[in-house]
């Protein structure tokens, strides 16, 4: 047996509790299954607020559209990169668009993810910036002005005809990438959702649940970045924009709340012959991680802080700097709840026994494919694409409360 092995499997043994098989000790889908549906539920998230601009007309937001795109798109590029990574062989990826086997969902994940990055993402992305970069071109020399000059197919037409036909082209890419939106994730809930043999997943909420945390940690995600971003690009917060924001993120966090408390209530009146394991399991190796982190820190507290905000602010006035500060405190605490939620799931999952008697744990590595570094990497990464997304199309003038584009206003009328 590998001595590898062996060193971990003799580490583990000794935190096992009751009667499980040999070929459960061993927890198979590892940091990296967490980290995936948690960066694809943030491009979903993210989409769908950029939609409330261009499908709902909310004018509140419109700061935030431009961001939420590209933070869309930045988090898009990595997220099969964690199920990838996860392969025995990720240099074979490509077989699943070659070889396409249609009676696998994860093999269809291969097209979800192109359609959504090709015929959703980056189209909107590039009408969006047309315009301006062909602008932006006219004003640049040097390896920038190459860059927007390819990236607008070298067209230099900003006439009426072209401009409305943007317009149009936006509007029903928006509509089409909302569905898309809800598809790349919802399948994510399909996969754990259809696994009868565990019952910790085998849920017909799971979908739904994984589809408004995935709103949840869009949202939230975006809110932070702006919060951050805009004062370090010199601009001011709009509040007016933020306020409305959270207004959206508090009602899918109830939302989200709501369905996850469902689901448990179900289970329990349900009673089957795993309840008794999973109650164990959820009181002692999933405490800190489930009723700690996702229930009180990642839901309670920031709709108890939002919450107070909501009240405070109409009755007292309340400060602006104090309200950024509430925001700013439950934006992240909702991150760390959802990611929570995510690790519940999927390590979860796998720390009971198919004979509902014993419980295994999970040791997590820290070098290593599978390991805490890489995961770190792979979760810092879209920061590092946000980034480079920024200096090619900056938003800096529309976060900045500068007025839209042309373009972009009538597109969203």
């Amino acid at each position: 047996m590998n001595p590898e092995l062996v060193h971990t499997l003799r580490e583990l043994i000794p935190q096992i509790q009751g009667y499980i098989y040999p070929n459960e000790i061993e927890i198979h889908w590892g940091l990296l299954i967490v980290v995936y549906p948690y960066i694809t539920g943030v491009v979903a998230g993210a989409f769908i607020l950029a939609s409330l601009v261009k499908v709902f007309n909310v004018k509140e937001v419109q700061p935030l559209y431009r961001l939420s795109l590209l933070t869309a798109l930045a988090y898009l590029l990595v997220a099969p990169m964690a199920l990838v990574s996860h392969l025995g062989h990720p240099e074979r990826f490509y077989e699943i668009l070659l070889t396409p086997q249609t009676s696998s969902a994860m093999a269809m994940f291969g097209f979800v993810y192109a359609w959504y990055l090709m015929a959703v993402l980056l189209l909107e992305i590039w009408f969006v910036h047309r315009t301006d970069m062909i602008e932006w071109a006219e004003h640049e020399t040097g390896l920038m002005r190459h860059i927007h000059r390819a990236l607008a197919l070298y067209s230099r037409d900003t006439g009426d005809r072209s401009v409305a036909f943007d317009h149009k082209a936006l509007k029903v890419i928006t509509i089409v990438g909302i569905p898309s939106a809800f598809l790349l994730h919802g399948y994510v809930g399909f996969i754990f959702g259809s696994i009868k043999a565990n019952p910790w997943w085998s849920s017909v909420l799971i979908p739904i649940v994984f589809l408004f945390s995935a709103i949840v940690s869009g949202i939230a995600l975006v809110i932070l970045l702006y919060m951050i971003l805009t004062p370090l690009t010199g601009g001011k917060i709009s509040m007016r924009c933020v306020d409305k924001a959270i207004d959206f993120l508090f009602y899918a966090v109830i939302v989200d709340f709501s369905l996850e408390l469902v689901d448990f209530i179900h289970r329990v009146y349900q009673s089957e012959e795993e309840i008794k394991i999973l109650s164990e399991m959820v009181m002692s190796k999933l405490f800190a991680s489930l009723i700690i982190i996702q229930v009180l820190l990642g839901m309670l507290v920031p709709l108890t802080l939002i919450s107070l905000t909501k009240i405070f602010k109409k009755r007292f006035h309340l400060n602006e700097d104090l309200r950024k500060m509430v925001y700013f405190v439950a934006v992240i605490l909702i991150q760390f709840g959802i990611f929570a939620t995510r690790w519940n799931v999927v390590i979860g999952g796998q720390m009971f026994s198919k004979s509902f008697r014993g419980l295994t744990t999970y040791k997590m590595e820290f070098g290593g494919i599978e390991g805490l570094l890489f995961a770190i990497f792979l979760l810092a990464l879209p920061i590092l694409i946000l980034a480079v997304l920024t200096k090619i199309l900056p938003p800096w003038k529309e976060m900045h409360g500068q007025p839209a584009p042309e373009g972009v206003e009538a597109a969203g009328s």
